[in-house]
């Protein structure tokens, strides 16, 4: 039997106004996201990529669901972790991914300047805002859900 870690915190609940603020906080990630047209199937791996470093069951369950719902393929979700080493990812989704993990591990080198150039080769200043501004909200879920244990992994139904 496998056993999921107890629920430490119910976030909601216990933190009732930030948590509002944080679904304020997606929804303007969403806005800026849908305004530039930002990939959706990108957004997903983003998020999914982002939550992989960060350990959040929750949020890789949730964001795989996601982005199988929206078309993403089996091979390029299994692949994902591995994403410098397999031809299936291009090379503006190589500099999204790489930006996403350089701004989840800032305090390993500050997000270095080959970093930025790259995202910026492939995107426009507006992409590149709405971009940060995913990572940095699905950051933030992660932070929750992986303290907190708030919500169960397999329970998120698209």
């Amino acid at each position: 039997m496998i056993l999921t870690p107890p629920p430490r915190l119910d976030f909601d609940s216990h933190a009732p106004a930030f948590s509002q603020a944080m679904v304020h906080l997606d929804r303007a990630s969403t806005k800026e996201l849908d305004r530039v047209n930002f990939d959706p199937l990108l957004r997903e791996l983003v998020r999914l990529r982002a939550s992989q470093i960060n350990g959040c069951a929750y949020c890789i369950d949730m964001h795989t669901k996601d982005a199988r719902a929206k078309g993403e393929s089996e091979q390029r979700l299994y692949t994902l972790s591995a994403w410098r080493e397999t031809p299936f990812f291009s090379s503006r989704e190589r500099a999204a991914l790489a930006f996403t993990e350089a701004v989840t591990l800032l305090s390993v080198d500050h997000v270095p300047s080959e970093k930025y150039d790259e995202v910026a080769a492939e995107f426009s200043p507006d992409e590149i805002g709405a971009l940060l501004s995913l990572i940095i909200t699905i950051n933030a879920w992660n932070a929750i859900g992986v303290s907190t244990h708030t919500w169960e992994p397999g329970s998120y139904q698209p």
